[in-house]
């Protein structure tokens, strides 16, 4: 699962070797292209949208990790502090959300 700014063909044809559903929602200029031409639908069918879903959830974490400074920032120099700093993020927002009663 990607997001919107990398729905390249290179991309998409990597993924399709591979046998890796797309959820990849396309640009607006691509959706014009692919009018104009014959191939593939535009519509997302009932599981890429049960797919795009899901990634609506992984969004969402990585947009509430990134309210701390130091992850969206990634100043860290090395790898394993800005793993310790990742850790201790999701668990507190772990922490929080299960004591508010929301999972």
């Amino acid at each position: 699962m990607a997001d919107k700014g990398y729905p390249s063909r290179a991309n998409r044809a990597w993924l399709r070797q591979r046998g890796i559903a797309v959820t990849i929602p396309e640009r607006d200029d691509q959706i014009a292209h692919r009018r104009r031409r014959r191939g593939r639908p535009i519509e997302f069918g009932d599981k890429q949208r049960d797919r795009y879903r899901g990634r609506n959830v992984v969004e969402r974490c990585f947009n509430k990790l990134k309210q701390w400074r130091g992850i969206a920032m990634r100043t860290d120099k090395l790898g394993r502090n800005y793993h310790a700093g990742l850790c201790l993020a999701a668990t507190l927002h772990w922490l929080s959300t299960t004591e508010s009663g929301t999972t």
